[in-house]
């Protein structure tokens, strides 16, 4: 069975096509910086690696590079569409109304359609990624995994938000968290690593979109992101945390009009409000050469991480290990170093000459003395929908 997952993320689409259920990976990719002239493509299978620049303006246009892609006679992977047995697409807001992996058909549609508000640079992505895979793979099973499903676990107590209750049971207004398939992934192998029935974790996944959560014996007990991806960890192009009078005065003193801020919030803040770039590779640069405002924002996000780690530390009373996952968590050395700086009182001990080393693999990166596990742990968001998808299948 050939299982092609897709995953789109707001400036990103990350894809693997696997032969399941050995899980053997036929080819994989990225196509990263969707939306600008210079977007990225990259494509590998076991004989060849593809690498060009391009303008790719939105996700249908990345979606229908690749579909050229994997169908080249030269160079692709598959000689029909047909050939594509399932694609499982990761759909960041499910609501209420999606709890499981659900195989998708108008009414799903409908429904994932319904919530873009809830996840205005996500869910309008998935959809898009759903209707052309329907195009191109017209014979394939489409099945969406969703981000918030592994957050059903949180407790009411801390899902809840402090308004009236009308809002809660009428309209749905709650946390629901996000970036859930990695949370799941990831926490799933650090509880593997460290061989407990019962663990304490703190996974921390950061990318272009970051968040945080607290998991407990294999459990979400709580989370950054809210009722939508907004919320939390300073990001690449979101605020994360903000006092909401910020958007009473900007309406009532600045006129700003709501589309304005929620585009300003949205697409316009964050690491690229602060310093001017949304990559942190160039920010770290930037920051290197002793640009006061790059320095500044890499303070701040890390800053904010440390606050999140020490409130997690306290819901779980007590803590068994970190979690680093996902492009920055995985390959920045000094977004660690500077998360994990005096954090001692905590048992958080960074080896300075571990956390320089690269591995695709699992790793630890505190001292032996450290109470603390400091994991890097490679997300596989990709894996983890391929499965969910074939045992829907199989149920």
């Amino acid at each position: 069975m050939q299982v092609l997952v897709l995953n789109s993320g707001s400036s990103s689409l990350k894809f693997q096509l696997f032969s399941m259920p050995a899980e053997t990976i036929l080819c994989s990719g990225l196509i990263e910086r969707i939306g600008m002239d210079d977007a990225k493509f990259i494509y590998k299978t076991e004989k060849d690696t593809i690498e060009h620049v391009t303008a790719i303006y939105n996700h249908k246009q990345g979606l229908e590079l690749l579909s050229h892609q994997l169908l080249d006679s030269e160079t692709g992977i598959i000689k029909s569409a047909s050939d594509i047995d399932i694609v499982g697409h990761r759909v960041v807001q499910g609501g209420a109304r999606f709890k499981e992996t659900t195989e998708i058909n108008q009414w799903a549609k409908d429904n994932i359609k319904d919530l873009f508000s809830l996840a205005p640079l996500h869910n309008p992505a998935n959809f898009e990624g759903i209707e052309v895979a329907e195009a191109i793979f017209p014979s394939a099973k489409q099945v969406a995994v969703f981000d918030t499903a592994f957050h059903q676990s949180i407790p009411e107590h801390a899902y809840r938000y402090a308004i009236p209750n009308n809002l809660l049971t009428e309209h749905k207004i709650r946390m629901y968290g996000f970036h859930g398939t990695s949370h799941k992934y990831v926490s799933e192998q650090a509880i593997h690593y460290l061989g407990k029935k019962e663990s304490k974790i703190i996974s921390i996944h950061l990318g272009n979109g970051c968040s945080i959560t607290a998991i407990k014996n294999g459990k979400a007990v709580d989370h950054s992101m809210g009722l939508t991806p907004l919320d939390g960890l300073i990001m690449g192009t979101r605020s994360g945390d903000i006092d909401p009078s910020v958007i009473f005065h900007l309406a009532s003193k600045l006129n700003y009009s709501l589309d304005e801020i929620n585009t300003l919030l949205q697409k316009k803040s964050g690491m690229l409000g602060l310093t001017g770039f949304s990559d942190l590779r160039e920010i770290e640069t930037e920051a290197a050469k002793g640009n006061r405002d790059c320095l500044l924002a890499l303070q701040m996000n890390t800053y904010r991480i440390k606050k999140y780690i020490g409130s997690y530390a306290a819901v779980l009373n007590g803590l068994d290990a970190i979690v680093f996952t996902a492009g920055i968590g995985e390959n920045s050395e000094l977004m660690r170093k500077m998360v994990c700086e005096d954090l001692d009182f905590l048992g958080i001990n960074l080896d300075p000459e571990k956390n320089k080393e690269r591995s695709k693999l699992l790793r630890a990166v505190n001292t032996i003395e450290s109470k603390v596990k400091i994991l890097v742990i490679p997300t596989n968001e990709e894996l983890e929908i391929a499965k969910q998808s074939v045992q829907l299948f199989e149920n």
